[in-house]
């Protein structure tokens, strides 16, 4: 008797964990969260409105004065020029992290220095 007691509550166990499973599994079904959500940001955030293809120029003077002018010319910024133009430029280059070409990387780092002076802060 006492054998069959010992089963139902294994059973009994088991059930109640197919059912949580599958709880989490439908709450975690609702709303699943973008895989590309920096991409989203740097489209639509309240920072500045981009051209396409900033971050992609050859020139860090060209990205510079890219940033300088979408900044400029930007409506939905909070902050100043400089700050959203910069804010825009270091995310980009955190969000790419390593998979970021060091070539590409070092156009961007320098890219922040010509923004620096074209802005006028030395």
């Amino acid at each position: 008797m006492a054998a069959r007691k010992t089963t139902t509550r294994k059973t009994a166990r088991k059930s109640a964990a197919r059912t949580t499973s599958t709880a989490r599994r439908k709450r975690g079904a609702r709303k699943t969260p973008s895989k590309r959500w920096s991409q989203r940001v740097t489209k639509e955030s309240d920072a500045l409105d981009l051209k396409g293809g900033v971050f992609k120029q050859t020139s860090a003077k060209k990205i510079a004065a890219s940033l300088k002018a979408s900044a400029e010319h930007s409506k939905r910024r909070k902050s100043g020029a400089y700050r959203s133009a910069l804010s825009m430029l270091t995310f980009y280059i955190n969000r790419a992290g390593k998979t970021l070409p060091k070539t590409q990387r070092s156009r961007l780092e320098r890219a922040k220095v010509e923004l620096k002076h074209q802005f006028g802060r030395d």
